[in-house]
């Protein structure tokens, strides 16, 4: 494969037996090592514990980097280090499942689990103990002053950072196991009862006030400014208003100012590095939408009547997990990873000072390693790590394979016991509605809709969300890759937003249905269109009009 903007050639190997699926909505390209070091590690603990627990018939999903993309591949219960072969006659399948006694234990942890509805166990768990004590961690991190501290205290907190950021993010990914399971599971029965994707996530509106509540008080800041008749070009300008207005500005930014909110990775911006952004979004913000009450009555009224009880039962539980699953993220990996970057880019300050980087933010370029003994140990030399960030700019720019490694044969469901085979079509259809599954429509402006109404406005498209921030006006039409969670600090600035993937559960739909924003998500080709270009944004028809 010939990358035309480097004119260098580059071969995507498969990183290990199987079929490898292309990751690019959580990381895009260009990965720093500390990331693909962190992703390669976690991804696997994180869904190894919680498959175990809650009996999904599989090892875990492994993470590997390809020239700086992400490809996972979901690793077979038994043999998933082997290269995939011819799979064995249904009877032997058949039995094999019932006998061999991993599928044994899988099958009676996945009945437990569902039997007593152990994700709301999870849930309490979160609420009560993990994320007060995920906030207070970071809050402690936070209060550092990196850019006092002697060299020691500043290694030893980078370092630290390291191991909390290590820690939260395999509890980031064996999270998901109990909260995207129920909501996966909700819109299964779903559809099998006939009901529209779409209608059947926007009955989870209002479930996420984790989601809202940064919108609400940008809400209430946009009221004490107008109130005062005062223009705001910077934050002081906004805290000179009255106490309350700096009060309600600095908790925001307490909660939100150091999570990473245009991606993942530690090149990523927080949000106090883009005051204009966060000031934008202050001017723009709406209050969230009203919550249709009687959706999921007329929702109930269409499912089978033997069967309108389990509908309950499945919408109580998706809605109960549906914020612990937004939270997840802000919390567990955006904000730890904000301190992170802080943190290095503050040694790369000072190294930078001594010559001992061209460039400040070249200490994004280390490796975990080598990030735990700056400032107090040999580093690789300037040129080198200068060229690790060029490369990795380069590499961003190739155009990787969605696949990698031959098509893997799937055991038909019917060969499994009854409690796997759910699970496994439960799962089938999360990958679907994440957008992870690889399946795309013929028309590239078709996608997932998102809202009741269309709106038409000028295009804000950039290949990385960092860009699209700093160009976004308010009532653009954002065109972007993909969203992150801690996305919605600034996401009222558009009038509505497209994205190349994801589906009905995936961050962008879930963001905007909570906030009120028109979007058609997962459109195959909305990178294309033209920068500062007009279109309407149909979320009925779940399609992208260029003018």
């Amino acid at each position: 494969m010939t990358d035309q903007t480097t004119s260098t050639t580059t071969t995507f190997t498969p990183p290990g037996p199987g079929q490898w699926a292309l990751d690019r909505s959580h990381f895009p390209g260009g990965t720093t090592p500390i990331y693909q070091e962190l992703m390669t590690a976690t991804l696997a603990d994180g869904m190894r514990r919680v498959f175990a627990e809650v009996g999904v018939p599989a090892l875990e999903i492994r993470a590997a980097f390809v020239d700086g993309f992400m490809y996972t591949r979901l690793i077979p219960l038994i043999g998933g280090d082997k290269p995939p072969g011819k799979l064995p006659p249904a009877p032997v399948l058949k039995l094999v499942t019932r006998i061999h006694p991993e599928f044994r234990k899988r099958a009676k942890a996945a009945t437990a689990a569902l039997e007593q509805r152990t994700h709301l166990d999870m849930v309490d768990e979160w609420t009560t103990t993990i994320r007060p004590r995920t906030v207070a961690a970071n809050s402690e991190f936070q209060a550092v002053d990196v850019d006092s501290i002697d060299d020691a205290a500043l290694a030893a907190h980078i370092g630290e950072l390291l191991d909390h950021l290590t820690e939260c993010t395999e509890l980031h990914f064996y999270l998901h196991g109990y909260d995207l399971g129920p909501i996966a599971r909700y819109l299964h029965h779903a559809i099998g009862w006939g009901l529209e994707p779409t209608d059947a996530t926007a009955a989870l509106a209002g479930a996420s006030p984790s989601t809202s509540r940064p919108t609400i008080r940008l809400c209430r800041l946009r009221g004490l400014i107008e109130a005062a008749g005062r223009e705001v070009t910077t934050l002081d300008d906004i805290r000179s208003i009255s106490p309350e207005a700096a009060s309600v500005l600095d908790e925001h930014i307490a909660e939100h100012g150091y999570v990473v909110a245009t991606g993942y990775d530690i090149t990523s911006f927080t949000l106090i590095e883009m005051p204009g952004a966060l000031i934008g979004s202050i001017r723009s913000a709406e209050p969230p939408p009203t919550t249709d009450v009687d959706l999921a009555t007329r929702l109930r009224d269409a499912v089978p009547a033997g069967s309108r009880d389990e509908f309950d039962q499945l919408l109580a539980d998706a809605r109960a997990v549906m914020d612990m699953r937004d939270d997840n993220g802000p919390q567990t990996v955006e904000w730890p990873t904000g301190l992170l970057r802080r943190a290095l880019l503050a040694a790369g300050r000072r190294l930078a000072g001594r010559d001992e980087l061209h460039e400040a933010d070249h200490a994004l370029e280390l490796t975990q390693a080598e990030a735990r003994r700056a400032l107090i140990g040999s580093l690789p030399g300037a040129d080198e790590l200068a060229q690790r960030s060029a490369d990795r700019v380069a590499s961003a720019r190739l155009d990787p394979p969605s696949t990698l490694g031959p098509d893997e044969p799937e055991p038909p469901l019917d060969v499994m016991p009854k409690p796997l085979a759910d699970l496994v079509a439960v799962v089938k259809t999360s990958l679907t509605h994440l957008g992870m599954d690889g399946e795309t429509t013929a028309d590239p402006y078709q996608g997932v809709g998102v809202g009741q109404a269309p709106y038409t406005g000028r295009v804000c498209s950039a290949e990385s969300a960092d860009e699209a921030i700093e160009k976004l006006e308010p009532g653009d039409v954002l065109v972007v890759r993909a969203t992150s969670p801690a996305f919605n600090a600034v996401l009222g600035i558009a009038g509505a937003v497209v994205t190349s993937s994801g589906g009905a559960l995936s961050h962008a739909a879930v963001l905007a249905r909570e906030l009120g924003i028109p979007a058609v998500v997962g459109v195959r080709g909305a990178l294309d269109i033209a920068d500062g270009s007009t279109v309407t944004v149909d979320p009925v028809a779940g399609r992208v009009d260029v003018s």
